[in-house]
């Protein structure tokens, strides 16, 4: 792990290997950077790996009154440090909320872009309103019930049952942030633009990876985004929720090592 100060607060990040095109996961809500710690070693023989903690998760010091346009400025923080010019961006939920505020700021910087399993699209009033009631809920119940009942929800219901060990190791991590972290994410969420003319006018090859029992993100959201680029690689998994990356791990291993490929061919 390196960490990097930036604006008094410390911003944890982990890279893997120096050579080769750098490849930048984030991760989504209630998670952090460990999400890809399995996920990734097919990639770092041949590329840059970098993961980075948004602010609060993991080992990122938090930062009060966080903006979703916030996480993507130390985001860019490390990327800056790291002196990285080009680089292919994948992130998970939240992770992709921030990505499309870095589009914004330095979208010919990038070579890629992946939404896996996230969207460009402002919350709905009755996503704003479920994402209030979960704060009420934490500020009158705790965080760690929150996360007790909200992590198995991110998996298809049968994978859950199936694989306690993980669902249990997952709810532990997120337990661990503070709970003015978890509802100051929410409320980030909450309040994020619309950002579905940032992927209409994007440069880059874009991603779509497609969770079609996803529980967080509706089906029908998810389908809307993948008119929007005007290169973009389309990929849903029947039977997986919110969570590829672990019940289809193989299968989305082989779909980020194709689109990374796509993508460097198409940059030639």
């Amino acid at each position: 792990m390196q960490t990097l100060d930036f604006q008094g607060k410390k911003v944890a990040f982990y890279q893997n290997g120096t050579k080769g095109v750098p490849l930048v996961f984030v991760h989504g809500f209630c998670e952090d950077s460990s999400l890809w710690e399995e996920f990734l070693e097919p990639f770092t023989d041949e590329y840059q790996i970098i993961r980075i903690d948004l602010p609060g998760f993991g080992n990122s010091e938090p930062v009060e009154n966080i903006s979703i346009a916030g996480m993507s400025e130390r985001l860019l923080a490390v990327l800056e440090h790291l002196k990285i010019q080009k680089f292919i961006y994948i992130g998970h939920s939240m992770g992709g909320y921030a990505g499309l505020e870095i589009v914004k700021k330095v979208g010919n910087q990038l070579l890629g872009f992946g939404m896996f399993h996230s969207h460009p699209f402002a919350d709905t009033a009755e996503k704003k309103a479920g994402r209030d009631k979960s704060v009420e809920f934490i500020r009158r119940n705790g965080h760690e019930l929150f996360v007790k009942q909200f992590i198995p929800g991110l998996f298809a219901q049968d994978f859950a049952k199936s694989n306690t060990f993980l669902v249990d190791k997952l709810i532990h991590r997120a337990s661990r942030n503070p709970q003015y972290v978890i509802t100051g994410a929410l409320e980030a969420m909450r309040d994020r633009p619309d950002n579905s003319e940032v992927l209409k006018n994007i440069k880059c090859p874009v991603l779509f990876i497609i969770g079609q029992l996803d529980q967080s993100i509706p089906f029908e959201i998810s389908l809307a985004q993948t008119h929007l680029p005007a290169v973009g690689d389309i990929h849903i998994l029947p039977n997986v929720g919110h969570m590829g990356m672990f019940k289809a791990q193989k299968e989305t291993q082989g779909i980020v090592k194709n689109f990374v490929r796509f993508c460097l061919e198409n940059a030639k």
